[in-house]
């Protein structure tokens, strides 16, 4: 069987960690996030995979090339505009023409949901949708099903029927791509894969198979952390690089070859050093902390649940909790990051000018790339700091603070 990934998207939600990184390559667990997508696919054999690109679409490409190096045959499709999930399964009916798997690459996938899907398929020979739990089913597709089979999707219910929702795992047959023709075009303007489905479903022609694993859509930039905190909860322990003596490494922490980790350190796992990193002397790394290519942690740092990017440097006295650190970003001694509110309610977050609600009691600093900070700076919970900006010694920054900005 082959697949087909969703991954033209320009992950606006996501920024800015996504203003010079396509979504699908942002770490998570030591690697691209689509690098763990493709991981559950090979699981289950699935070795020819499409994906779909769109926003840095070269990016994706020159990061995976034709897959060989992960053992897979990947191929691309591009689309240039973005007109609704439909569309972007249709552009894949030149290629596509037995059974695939379709998934977002937006999504945390383990191979055991992969699993059950196929074998759903494998009984059925229809089309085959995963579908999960959740608490808040209003934002997404709910769906409503008997015995098994869909009845209707509802798309964005003020008042879902049930707490069932589309996850964004399928398996097709090529009779999608005469239902997407067959599909017209929205209020929103798109073709929606939605609307497909539940022409499908009157001819009695899905399949909804529950989903067992715990699932996310990685929407928002804290989606990141609960992703990284899904898969790193899986690691397994692995020490290639070097640990110096006098450092104490415990539980399940990788230390990939390249990485050194120096006298007075300690990691709690599970965590993820990659290769180039430079750790200590005299810090400590906290479970749930992923650390990009060639990061420098310092001493008498102490770095917790966050993801700091490939070249980011926090080297003397900082503290970075329940953070996301874009790539080539230092802070200056002595900055912190608070993560928690005086009140101990959940940390709110400014986003398209909007006070939103991260769900999150703990909530550092969403900071873009190439961001700097002087001495002392303080950075408060739930302040995003998009591209470029500098905070300067011993300044406040909260709220969202736009491009290239300057906070003294």
């Amino acid at each position: 069987m082959k697949a087909l990934i969703l991954a033209a998207g320009e992950g606006t939600r996501l920024r800015p960690l996504t203003s010079n990184i396509p979504k699908p390559l942002l770490l998570v667990a030591g690697r691209p996030f689509l690098s763990h997508v493709l991981d559950a696919l090979s699981s289950q054999g699935i070795k020819d995979v499409s994906i779909l690109v769109g926003w840095k679409a070269n990016k994706i490409k020159e990061h995976y090339g034709d897959g060989s190096s992960m053992g897979l045959r990947i191929t691309y499709l591009e689309q240039k505009e973005r007109m609704g999930t439909a569309h972007a399964i249709g552009m894949a009916e030149s290629v596509m023409d037995e059974p695939f798997v379709c998934v977002n690459g937006d999504v945390v996938l383990f191979e055991p949901d992969l699993k059950g899907v196929l074998d759903r398929f494998e009984e059925t020979q229809c089309t085959v949708m995963g579908a999960v739990q959740v608490p808040d089913p209003q934002r997404f597709g709910v769906i409503e099903e008997r015995d098994g089979m869909l009845l209707k999707i509802h798309e964005k219910p003020e008042v879902p029927p049930t707490d069932l929702i589309n996850a964004g795992l399928f398996v097709f047959t090529p009779e999608i791509f005469g239902g997407i023709r067959n599909t017209g075009i929205s209020k929103r303007g798109e073709y929606e894969i939605t609307d497909t489905l539940n022409a499908l479903a009157e001819k009695g022609r899905v399949a909804v198979q529950p989903l067992r694993e715990k699932w996310i859509d990685v929407g928002m930039p804290w989606d990141l952390l609960r992703a990284n905190e899904m898969i790193m909860s899986r690691l397994v322990r692995r020490i290639d690089g070097t640990v110096e003596e006098g450092a104490t490494v415990k539980g399940a922490v990788v230390v990939e070859a390249g990485a050194l980790v120096r006298s007075g350190s300690y990691i709690e796992g599970p965590a993820y050093i990659s290769s180039g990193c430079d750790i200590g002397p005299n810090c400590y790394i906290r479970p749930s902390t992923c650390l990009g290519p060639r990061v420098r942690v310092g001493a008498s740092v102490e770095v917790k649940n966050s993801i700091v990017m490939s070249g980011s440097h926090i080297p003397h006295h900082n503290y970075v909790g329940d953070s996301l650190i874009g790539e080539r970003c230092n802070l200056g001694a002595g900055t912190k990051i608070a993560n928690l509110r005086f009140d101990d309610r959940n940390v709110k977050v400014v986003h398209k000018g909007e006070m939103v609600d991260s769900g999150r009691r703990k909530l550092g600093a969403v900071m873009g790339d190439d961001v700097k900070t002087g001495i002392n700076a303080m950075i408060d919970a739930g302040t995003v700091i998009f591209e470029g900006s500098v905070i300067g010694p011993g300044a406040s920054a909260r709220g969202s603070i736009g491009p290239g900005s300057k906070v003294l």
